[in-house]
């Protein structure tokens, strides 16, 4: 099991590589693909993120089921805050997180998704959260996420049932953004991220913190300090040279995010 990086042209790819147990994780893993992201996170030549699981059977299945059915209390707790660290990582990561997501992506593997900005999928993808059926409900942040992600009534249906959602059944829920044939799926991410990345770095990375307001302000709070960060980019490299390049028929050259 490796957690695998490769960054070109300033988009980062992440690779869970245990196909062999369809990427499932433990604690040293865990603690591996946030130390990743938190790396990439102080980089300021990486301007967007993929996250994706090796081979074609998994993004992942979460956790490895035979070691936690011996687990105690305290194990159980350990591993649950393990992994709501994991996700917090990526959802703090200042740059955009995309998860391409092939085959199951289900308990602890939803939930990793869930905590990426969005989700793009194949065919063949398979995501839910099945924890009901072992006797126990999401702990790595399902229960939250999935219900501020589509909705109390859906996310309850999927985690009471345990139900496996098919990639259109996904898609349409909300739980994916779109789905796509399995030998253009990485290209179209890629191509996505590439769109993405020609953006300015600064400006994606505040809009990033922006959204992420929506769940801890009310709508005026958001609105004010949404009017504050606009302004503050003003006279900014960035702001003039995106702005003096539309008007003169150019692409612009945006400098690298600040650290």
């Amino acid at each position: 099991m490796s957690i695998d990086l490769q960054v070109e042209n300033a988009i980062a790819t992440v690779t869970i590589n245990n196909p062999q147990e369809l990427n499932a994780m433990d604690l040293d893993h865990l603690g591996q693909l946030a130390s990743t992201f938190e790396d990439l996170g102080k980089r300021t030549d990486v301007r967007v993120i993929l996250l994706t699981g090796a081979g074609d059977r998994a993004f992942a299945a979460g956790a490895n089921i035979k070691n936690m059915s011996v687990m105690t209390q305290a194990d159980a707790l350990e591993f649950g805050r393990a992994g709501h660290h994991v996700c917090r990582t990526i959802e703090l990561t200042p740059q955009p997180v995309i998860a391409v997501i092939r085959g199951f992506a289900l308990g602890g593997g939803c939930e990793i998704a869930m905590a990426c900005d969005f989700r793009l999928c194949d065919t063949t993808a398979v995501i839910g959260q099945p924890e009901v059926a072992l006797g126990i409900p999401a702990g790595w942040g399902g229960t939250q996420r999935m219900t501020r992600l589509i909705g109390k009534g859906a996310a309850s249906e999927m985690l009471f049932s345990g139900h496996r959602a098919s990639a259109e059944h996904a898609r349409d829920i909300g739980l994916v953004n779109s789905v796509h044939e399995p030998s253009v799926l990485m290209e179209n991410a890629l191509k996505l991220a590439g769109i993405i990345s020609r953006n300015s770095p600064t400006a994606v990375s505040l809009t990033k913190q922006l959204i992420a307001t929506t769940e801890t302000m009310t709508v005026e709070d958001g609105l004010r300090h949404e009017a504050e960060t606009f302004a503050s980019v003003f006279e900014s490299h960035d702001q003039r040279e995106g702005m003096n390049a539309f008007v003169e028929k150019r692409k612009p050259v945006f400098e690298d995010r600040e650290g």
